[in-house]
């Protein structure tokens, strides 16, 4: 696997990789991350067509899912306290 690029982003770090004719697109933000495999036929223009993909509606979703993952994990913890 290897890194096509890194976009910033204020809130979550966005890398994409290239592997197997696919690009991975991988979110992270602190201890959560959010992986999207993309086969590199679907995409036109390679990985510009990528970075279409990823706009301001796409990561406003990214947003609210690494939210809704931290609750759940809050909430899993909090059932359990270690």
């Amino acid at each position: 696997m290897r890194t096509v690029a890194e976009l910033p982003h204020p809130d979550f770090k966005i890398t994409i990789f290239a592997m197997n004719q696919k690009f991975i697109v991988k979110f992270e933000q602190g201890t959560l991350e959010q992986v999207y495999k993309i086969a590199e036929a679907d995409v036109i223009d390679g990985v510009n067509g990528v970075f279409q993909l990823i706009d301001d509606e796409f990561t406003a979703s990214v947003s609210r899912r690494f939210e809704e993952m931290r609750q759940s994990f809050i909430s899993a913890y909090k059932r359990h306290e270690f």
